[in-house]
């Protein structure tokens, strides 16, 4: 299943192995940002069929860019990936596109 998947955090290492992770998997594609205005202005650039907000973000930073991010997808997943491994993080994907 095919699946373009922005991620934004604050912490480049993550976010590294964020994006070599979900680009390890067949048909995912990431793109990371460390800003909500990266954020936004590759959401313009591309569809996402999920945005994780991840390491440095807090719950009010996550529910602004929710807000912006869904008023221009409505159909968009917006969601907090709190780490965890390679394994949480495919089960997180294969849940949110099975829906």
């Amino acid at each position: 299943m095919e699946a373009n998947i922005l991620v934004v955090g604050r912490d480049r290492a993550i976010l590294e192995v964020i994006h070599r992770l979900i680009d390890g998997h067949e048909g995912w594609h990431a793109t990371t940002t460390e800003t909500e205005e990266a954020a936004l202005k590759a959401f313009k650039e591309k569809k996402y069929t999920i945005v994780f907000v991840s390491a440095g973000f807090s719950a009010q930073e996550e529910e602004a860019m929710r807000q912006k991010l869904t008023q221009l997808d409505p159909d968009v997943v917006v969601t907090r990936h709190y780490g965890g491994g390679s394994g949480l993080l495919e089960n997180e994907i294969l849940g949110i596109l099975k829906q």
